[in-house]
This record gives structure tokens, sequence and C-alpha cells, in this order.
């Protein structure tokens, strides 16, 4: 593209700094010689002379303040590929000044570009095209899809169709973008707009391969990761650097208990010596959680123990965990405002109802072990802590485990939440009953200490206010036996789909985030959730500072019951959130003394 202006910027959380700017020769050639320059972030820009409708991007630099290595290009490519990857990945981070925001998640979604597009070559990046992408799903078709949408606005190119494509990309509240890279970007925040006309245009541009066959049901990019021994992962946690730790069941291609709890980097690499093994760890269930020091909790639910591990990954707990308050078969795990760590004693799927307590060990110290009984507390799966240093706790019972040998899944299996004040005790209103809660596993709460838990059996999510009254019960319009959930730092509720494997989202409390006329529980996701080939039965879903979604694969095949591999990542699709949890979602803060402050306890109302 000759006689382009090219600009080069640095992004961080002060803002857009320009650095350097040259024009193209006529080959599309250009150079540029800054001087001394940081960031958190380096991309370029080139806008063809007289045509601000095309405006393309390309990372070029990664500053050292994330989870991944510091990293900068000498040579760069910028087309409509890197142009695609930069909006996708930095989604979350682009605004009409630029691209900045705050650590790590800027510097991480920077890295995760180059996961989609190379910036040397222009090509696609190594991972969309590997064994585990490829052709393997549709990522790579979707790439290159939207990758024509943006060759439309090319110089030369037919004006009308440019036009045409923008005004498709329009945001749900009418904003038409000004150029391609806006564009993108609305497309990654708005993946349901438009798929029908947009993939109609993309038609008739023929600039990349591969690309879709059919309109998609949404615009989204799955990337898939099989890290060692990341095998039937039942729970994941981010941590402060923005690595992603996992729990996981079973040892590959058996049924056997895993002895490695694993951890991948913000770009899906094994990462601190992963697979870790050690600390007593025997299949890691559906639980771990990450304290305020970095020391990462996993409870190993073949051992009767919670095994310890350094943000370093190295094992803190002795070689058969820590059993101080008598735990069996442990699943959630939660650490409120004041260091003390959380534990739902699920005592397995078999014996008597009514079984199972709450174990806490204050202030992380197992040797002080309290034990906590009664208010309804029943086979506790999972618990979150809200605002308040409540303790909230899912009661699955058992029927629901007994269901699962049933092929289709019929029947009642009930359930409630307890709440467990700071004072260690059951509140009042405990337990929680309501008849949408049917088999309830995990459980989120959100920025206004909503609570929201997904209801394996009766395809709904139930919403339950801070006083503990049950404010909304919102079906699910496809059968997707739902498992996970977690909340965004838009306050909307991502909930994984167990039986259907899919990830759908609901409208939370914060309907100013959500399309017009949009109200709480409205869904925004298809009404099969987003889905990918590479997606399979899913026990968990997370949130990063980048905003990407990761997801468990925890079963591959339903009947017999076999291990899911590794993890998938929605690229730039939810609204970042502070990382470990902290533990109500919090957006990081691209101003003010600290991107996320510790939050601490205040008392109800």
């Amino acid at each position: 593209m000759p006689n382009a202006t090219v600009t080069l910027f640095a992004g961080d959380r002060q803002g857009v700094r320009q650095l350097g700017r040259a024009t193209t020769d006529a080959n599309g050639s250009f150079q540029l010689r800054p001087g001394r320059y940081a960031g958190s972030v380096l991309y370029v820009e080139a806008v063809p002379s007289g045509d601000r409708a095309l405006r393309l991007r390309s990372v070029v630099g990664v500053g050292p303040g994330g989870g991944v290595p510091q990293r900068s290009e000498s040579a760069v490519t910028v087309n409509e590929l890197t142009t695609v990857a930069t909006g996708y990945a930095l989604a979350q981070f682009t605004d009409q000044r630029g691209i900045s925001g705050p650590s790590p998640g800027l510097e991480n979604a920077a890295a995760t570009s180059y996961n989609l597009a190379d910036p040397a070559t222009g090509k696609p990046g190594k991972v969309v095209t590997d064994q585990n992408n490829g052709d393997k799903n549709d990522t790579l078709a979707t790439l290159g899809t939207l990758a024509d949408l943006v060759s439309l606005c090319a110089p030369g190119a037919d004006t009308g169709r440019c036009q045409d494509m923008l005004h498709q990309a329009a945001s749900p509240r009418g904003s038409t973008p000004a150029d391609t890279a806006q564009a993108v970007s609305g497309l990654a925040h708005n993946p349901r707009r438009a798929t029908g006309p947009l993939y109609a245009l993309a038609g008739q541009a023929h600039t990349y391969t591969p690309t879709l066959t059919a309109a998609p049901t949404a615009w989204v990019l799955a990337l898939h990761y099989t890290a060692p021994q990341v095998y039937a992962p039942g729970r994941i946690a981010v941590d402060a650097k923005g690595n992603v730790w996992a729990a996981n069941n079973w040892l590959p291609g058996t049924r056997n208990p895993s002895p490695y709890v694993t951890v991948q980097d913000p770009v899906g690499n094994p990462t601190l010596n992963s697979p870790i093994s050690g600390g007593g760890m025997k299949a890691g269930a559906w639980g771990i959680a990450i304290d305020h020091e970095g020391y990462v909790w996993v409870p190993s639910y073949a051992g009767d123990a919670m095994s310890k591990y350094s943000s370093s990954g190295e094992p803190l707990s002795p070689s058969q965990g820590f059993s101080n308050g008598d735990l069996n078969h442990p699943q959630g795990t939660a650490v409120d405002q004041k260091g003390n760590v959380w534990i739902a004693d699920f005592y397995g799927l078999k014996g008597n109802r009514g079984k199972g307590n709450v174990v806490v060990y204050p202030h992380g110290d197992p040797s002080k072990a309290i034990t906590i009984t009664g208010g309804g507390l029943d086979h506790p799966f999972s618990l979150q802590i809200d605002g308040y240093g409540r303790a909230w706790v899912s009661n699955a019972r058992l029927n629901g485990a007994k269901l699962m040998d049933t092929r289709p899944l019929t029947g009642h299996a009930g359930g409630s939440v307890t709440v467990i004040g700071p004072d260690f005790k059951p509140t009042s209103f405990s337990p929680i009953k309501d008849t949408s809660l049917d088999w309830p596993l995990a459980l989120a709460v959100d920025s206004r200490n909503n609570v929201w838990v997904p209801d394996f059996l009766s395809n709904s999510v139930t919403e339950i206010g801070p006083a503990g009254k049950v404010t909304g019960a919102y079906k699910l319009p496809t059968t997707i036996a739902p498992w996970s959930v977690a909340v965004d730092g838009s306050d909307r509720v991502w909930v994984a789909g167990f039986g259907a494997p899919s990830v759908s989202v609901l409208c939370g409390v914060n309907t100013g985030a959500c399309p017009p006329g949009s109200s709480t529980g409205s869904v925004l996701s298809p009404p099969d959730g987003y889905r990918s080939n590479s997606i399979q039965h899913l026990t968990a879903v997370q949130l990063d500072q980048s905003g990407n979604v990761w997801l468990a694969n925890n079963w591959s095949k339903l009947a017999p019951p076999t291990g899911g591999t590794g993890l998938v990542e929605l690229v730039g699709a939810a609204t970042p959130v502070c990382a470990p949890l902290q533990p109500l979602p919090a957006r990081p803060a691209s101003t003010g003394p600290a991107t996320c402050a510790l939050q601490t306890s205040t008392q109800p109302r």
C-alpha cells in the first residue's frame, strides 16, 4: 500500500503516546527510527492517503509488566490479518484514542495477538494454525473471513461495500465505526452483530483463505490449548500475572486420579515447571483458589486433603496434604477478605443426605481448622465469598449424582444454598430454597453481592439477592445442563454448559453494559450459546485481566465418561476482572493508586 501514513504508538496505564511516523514508498515499505521508548504495548497503524475508512493495526512489542516475556519486532507486516488479531486480543483496551490500559492485562492481551497473527510475516499465528486448532475448529476460517471484511475498505475497492460493512458492524446502540479497526473491535465486543449480512459481504472479497463456508452464529475466536497433563480439568483459577491454574481429575486416557496441578501462562504455554506434582495432590476436583499472598490452594479430592503451592509452583503442603478438619472429598475453595481459606467438605457421591460441612483455615493456617455444620449443609459443592465476608455455599445433595447414570437426565434432585457469616455461623435465613434450585453446583457473586447459581437439571440460572431472597430464575433457551458460572467486570454472567458444550452469557444487574432493551437475565449469546468444535463438556469458566474467557474441558464424552483435553480461550470476549478474585469481580482500574485494590469486608445493611 504506497503513500500510506504509518504511526508507531506506545500504550499503557497512562494512555497512548505517539513515538514515530513514516510514509510508505511505492512498494508499501516504511522505516521508523524511534528514540527510546517504553510502554505496555507497542503497535503501529497504517492509514492510506486520503482514506480514513481503512485503518490497519499490528502489535510490534510487548512490555515487561505482564505474565509473558518482553518482546519487540524489528520488522513488521501490517495487514488485514494483523488488524483482526490486534482488534480481538486487545478489544477490551481499545477506544477511539487507541490502545491503552493497566498491567498485566494489556501486555498479556498484546502477546495473545501473536497467537492469532504473526506481525513479522502478516500470516496466521502459530497457535491458530497448530494441531489443536487449524482445521480442528473454525477459528482460522473465522479469522480469514473477518480479514476479508477489512479488505473491503482497501484502496481501489468498492467504496459502497466498505461503507455497507461499517454500517453492518454498527454497535447495538447505533454508533457506526469510523474505520476498520473500530469495526473489528466492535465485533469482538458484540459478536452476534449482523452475522448473515457481514458473511455475505465477506464473500465478495477473496483475499484470504481459509474462510467460513456458512454464516457463523457469532464472531467469536476460540483457541484450544493442550499442555501436558491438562486432562479432565475440573476447576481453574487465574493468578496475579494472568497464569491459568487447573485442578485435573484424571491421568490422560484413564480414570485414575491425577497427581498434577497444571499452570499455563497467559498465551497457553506450560509454565512454573508445570505439570506440578507433590503436596498431597490426588485427583484435583472442583476447587482451586489463590490467596492474597499468591499461595494456591487446591483440594485433593481422592486424598481427603488440601494441597498448597507457592506462586512459583513449589509444593508447600506435606506429602499427604493438609487433612486438618477431617476433610472428606473436599471440593469448592475460596479465600475471604481476611485471608481465611474456606473449603466445601463434600463427603463424596455416596452416603446419607445431610452429610458434609464447611472447613475454614483461619488466615491459611490448617492447624487452627474450624468445622462449620448446620444451616442446611447437604453435600456442599462450591462456595464463594461476598463483599460482607459471608460464604455462600451450594448444597448439591446426592440425587443429582445418581441421575448422572441415566440417559437422558430426568428427574428432580433439589438443592439449596447456605450462607455462613464471617463469624463462622450459618445465617438465620439459611438454607435458601427455591424450585429453580435443582442440583446447583457452582455459584458466583457479582459486584453488588447478588449470587448467581446455575441449576444443572432445571436448565436455569437463579439470582439470589444479598438478603437471601430469590430475585430471579432465568431459563436458558437451550438445554445445556449448566455447571459453572463467572461474572465479568461489567457484571455480565458467563455460564458454562456441561450437558451441551457451550457458553451462554446473561445480562447482569448492570443493564447499562448490555444492548438496549436488555434486562437482568436477558440472554446475550446465541440461543445455543457460543460453541466451537474445541469446546467439550465444561465444568469451569473463568475470566482474566485481559478479558479472555477460559473454559475447562472436563469430559470429552458422556458415555462412557471420558476425560476432556486442555483449556479453551475465547479471545477478548469479556470485560476484564482483577485476578485472583478480590473476592468480588472488579474491573482493573486505569486511574488511581492501584490497578486492583485489596477489598475489605463491610457489614450488611
